[in-house]
């Protein structure tokens, strides 16, 4: 129902822009108004005081001074947009003197009108309508004063003319500036309203790509750790232990298929279709996540229970993807080691723990061949605090956004803590 409307558009914008080629400049258009009113000032009047019943005194008398003021009030008005004020005084003192004097009444009135109309319809509003008032009201007392032994007493009519003309001169302009400035706000008001759009698309685009790179680099900085220990174990084993090399070899295989999997779930979202897209892993993979860690050469001791509810889908996988990141960490940065993993639902608040021992340091005990970890993410080698990895950067980005929060630390003596705080009724901006 809407293409013959969209298909007449360009059209539109077409003879719109043909119309604006042909329309004279402001200024062009001003002087040839202030040419015809006048003419239309000096023609009316004349022709008025040939038939006019009312004695009154020539134009041409006092040097010419009548035609001179119709002639300065008309063409006053070629700079009325420039300056609305000024023109509208010149016009209102030309008026005063000409009927004050007792030049022939008749259409040399215009140009006042005009210049009323001009001074409320380009002026700032309340200032232009108390200067119009003031205006008028002297207007209306010149007019009378001059009017008071006119003869015959009908021929007073016209100036009651003059004054309802001027009122409603000023009251058309006013009209005409409040619709121009109630437009111009409607169209400030859309443009800002299409800013806003544009900015929340493309906070929402950074939101989005932000997400995907968190989840591309738990997804495969996890898988990378494990296939990396495995394929180290593998490679010391082979000769002395092939059935213990054919146990990793599966492992290697299950933890990347895995992660391809999990990888294209996440690109799903720039795809179309919803089709092969996996949900996003939560907590109830929390023994298939240890199991691997465990293969991986890690001794996990999982303390955790039976949510009293479900957990909001956020929450939920916000927790997972900490909960795999912190066993990342170790793995890569620390060896075969004792961790634990502690989940403590509470009633408002998901408590997630991940405590390390540390390297060991008997190199006897590493089962899982020589996995010699350099350091931990926010350790420098010495023992000393230095600036986060992207891997905890990431987790507590994830807890911020649920307005929870995240701490990682060394703890007294050797290993490493990471504790995150995650509320259950997420008050943060949630991107799932």
């Amino acid at each position: 129902m809407l293409e013959p409307f969209r298909a007449r558009e360009p059209y539109d914008r077409h003879m719109q822009h043909r119309v604006a080629a042909f329309r004279l400049p402001v200024l062009a258009q001003d002087v040839l108004l202030a040419l015809f009113i006048t003419v239309m000032q000096v023609q009316g009047v004349q022709s008025a005081a040939e038939s006019a019943e009312v004695a009154s005194r020539p134009l041409t008398d006092l040097g010419y001074l009548g035609y001179v003021l119709l002639i300065a009030s008309g063409l006053v008005l070629a700079v009325r947009r420039r300056w609305p004020v000024p023109v509208f005084v010149t016009a209102a003192l030309a008026s005063l003197v000409y009927y004050s004097v007792d030049f022939p009444d008749g259409p040399g009135w215009l140009g006042l009108f005009v210049a009323l109309y001009t001074l409320t319809a380009y002026g700032d509003g309340r200032r232009s309508l108390v200067t119009a008032g003031v205006g008028i009201t002297v207007l209306t007392i010149g007019w009378l004063v001059a009017a008071a032994d006119i003869e015959p007493r009908a021929a007073i009519g016209w100036v009651f003319f003059r004054i309802g003309a001027s009122v409603m001169s000023a009251a058309l302009g006013e009209s005409v500036r409040s619709r121009r400035f109630i437009a111009a706000e409607a169209q400030e008001r859309a443009e800002r309203a299409e800013r806003t759009r544009e900015e929340e698309a493309r906070s929402r685009v950074d939101a989005e790509r932000l997400r995907i790179a968190r989840e591309v680099h738990d997804t495969v900085a996890h898988a990378i750790a494990i296939i990396n220990v495995q394929s180290g174990v593998t490679a010391h084993v082979l000769d002395k232990r092939p059935e213990r090399a054919r146990e990793t070899l599966v492992t290697i295989e299950q933890t990347s298929s895995q992660a391809l999997r999990e990888m294209r779930a996440i690109l799903g979202v720039l795809r179309d279709s919803d089709d092969g897209r996996a949900p996003h892993p939560g907590l109830e993979q929390v023994d298939e996540l240890t199991a691997k860690a465990r293969d991986a050469g890690l001794d996990i001791k999982l303390e955790t229970m039976s949510p009293p509810a479900p957990l909001p889908s956020a929450v939920d996988s916000a927790a997972y993807r900490i909960l795999q990141e912190s066993i990342t960490n170790v793995i890569r940065h620390v060896g075969p080691t004792r961790v634990t993993v502690a989940l403590d639902y509470g009633i408002d608040v998901l408590e997630v723990r991940v405590i390390d021992e540390g390297p060991r340091d008997t190199p006897g005990d590493d089962a899982a061949g020589p996995h010699v970890p350099a350091r931990h993410p926010t350790s420098d080698g010495t023992g000393n605090s230095a600036e986060p990895g992207r891997g905890i950067r990431g987790m507590r980005e994830r807890c911020q956004l649920l307005g929870g929060e995240l701490t990682a630390r060394s703890r007294p003596g050797r290993g490493f803590e990471v504790k995150a705080r995650l509320p259950l009724a997420p008050t943060g901006t949630v991107h799932p």
